[in-house]
């Protein structure tokens, strides 16, 4: 459907509230919000409720601030420039903090659906309520740290990090629905279901339905979700800090020359921005960072492919674990060729194949060769999904290349096209930069911050 017709048709979405009640399964928490003229929605969360205290104002805040983040997977169907916020109050630094997430945070929806509008015009927010001031109790004690797991290479990587060096006493895993290989990783690195703690989000199905009548429809910024649910979950855990597992790369735009960044929820502006916004607006004692932030991609995948216990059950794919397909390489997405690709210079062909069946470098598909090439930089833009920087992948490309053939080895045909690109003859003789590379800019704790150094400093290649 056309965007000025949509505004226009439906000016004004209603955050109207939230109920939460106890439930067998935990805290049952019901979000209302509403398209004005068109329909309601009602997203659900399920909380494990041990330890937590439903009148607790810190709690309570959290739940208004989920849904906060939640509520632009269905304002976007439509896109009303009216934001009515019923159930909370929001300062203007607050309004304009959340309209720089939506909107950075959208930023490849607006790109991939052709809508032309800035910050100051896609929307605006109006709130009702009395400012609060609150003050996190005395007797919150916080301890260990709360590591959002999703099962990829990257959070397996954290949890080695903490657990190599010490840092395993009073931690848990936060996992956002339960998913096969997440919940083996966490296994695998020596936590115990009863130290895994799992809420539940289902989607309201009517936004579903809309997007098959051709409402908008695209990305937005998930790991805003995950960073509110996984501060709220630490918090009535007890524990200290969210571990994340955001590499420096999720900071590089998706689309070259313009900030839009199917990633911004991953970048270190909105790291900095979220452990700021918990310090001014929600007192919990919490505090949020990412362990892998100093790390490249290629560092991170290179640490990864020593962990060979971890090989049969990480999964990175999305496409892999929607519809009909759970857990499992969809094998045709540009994130299973991506994570091939990372991998191929620290890992045999028989080692890929043995992970995904296949080696996707060997493709003579047209569809894989496209994708290849938005991963080395010759489109306009990247593929949108959670990928490495160009740079990155043009070193690991060489490195690939190089290490294959000192074996004697024959190249995958991907690889051997590569060779004739111009990207080869710009990085084949490009220094590593990457052995050994920390990057100073970040916000972790200087003790974990040591360890992650050690890390990097014992793999050299």
């Amino acid at each position: 459907m056309d965007y000025k017709e949509l505004i226009a048709k439906y000016p004004e979405f209603v955050y109207h509230g939230y109920d939460v009640t106890p439930s067998k399964e935990g805290i049952r928490i019901v979000y209302s919000f509403e398209t004005v003229g068109l329909t309601e929605f009602h997203p659900v969360w399920v909380f494990p409720k041990d330890g937590i205290d439903t009148q607790d104002p810190v709690f309570e805040e959290f739940v208004f601030s989920l849904g906060m983040v939640e509520l632009v997977s269905y304002w976007k169907a439509a896109c009303s420039p009216r934001v009515r916020v019923e159930c909370g109050y929001l300062s203007d630094d607050q309004i304009a903090w959340w309209k720089k997430l939506y909107y950075h945070g959208l930023g490849e929806f607006f790109y991939t659906n052709g809508v032309d509008t800035d910050i100051n015009r896609f929307m605006n927010i109006e709130t009702a309520g009395i400012e609060k001031k609150l003050t996190i109790s005395a007797d919150k004690q916080l301890s260990g740290c709360m590591i959002p797991v999703g099962g990829g290479k990257d959070s397996i990587v954290s949890l080695h990090v903490l657990s190599r060096y010490g840092h395993t006493d009073d931690n848990m895993c936060f996992m956002m629905n339960h998913r096969n290989s997440a919940f083996a990783s966490a296994m695998l690195a020596g936590y115990r279901p009863e130290k895994i703690y799992r809420p539940k989000r289902t989607l309201d199905r009517t936004i579903v339905e809309l997007n098959k009548q051709g409402f908008l429809n695209g990305h937005t910024p998930l790991s805003a979700l995950i960073a509110f649910a996984a501060s709220l979950s630490a918090y009535v855990c007890g524990k200290k800090y969210v571990v994340l597992s955001n590499e420096s790369s999720a900071n590089e735009a998706s689309v070259a020359g313009s900030d839009v960044n199917h990633q911004y929820s991953k970048s270190f502006e909105f790291e900095s921005d979220f452990a700021e916004y918990l310090k001014k607006y929600i007192p919990c004692g919490v505090s949020y960072f990412s362990l892998l932030r100093p790390l490249s991609e290629i560092q991170i995948a290179a640490i990864f492919a020593g962990l060979k216990e971890y090989h049969p059950v990480f999964r990175s794919c999305n496409a892999g674990n929607a519809g009909t397909k759970f857990d499992t390489w969809c094998l045709e997405c540009s994130k299973c060729l991506f994570v091939t690709m990372i991998l191929s210079p620290f890992l045999t062909d028989d080692e890929i194949k043995d992970i995904f069946r296949i080696n996707l470098l060997n493709s003579k598909n047209e569809k894989m060769k496209t994708y290849f090439e938005q991963l080395i930089g010759l489109h306009e833009s990247k593929p949108f999904e959670c990928v490495g920087s160009v740079d990155e992948v043009n070193f690991a490309m060489c490195l690939a290349i190089s290490k294959r053939l000192g074996r004697g080895e024959p190249l995958p045909c991907l690889l051997e096209y590569y060779m004739s690109t111009p990207a080869y003859a710009r990085y084949k003789d490009s220094p590593n930069v990457y052995a050994g590379y920390f990057d100073e800019v970040n916000l972790i704790p200087e003790d974990m911050k040591q360890c992650v150094r050690k890390c990097a400093d014992e793999c050299r290649w």
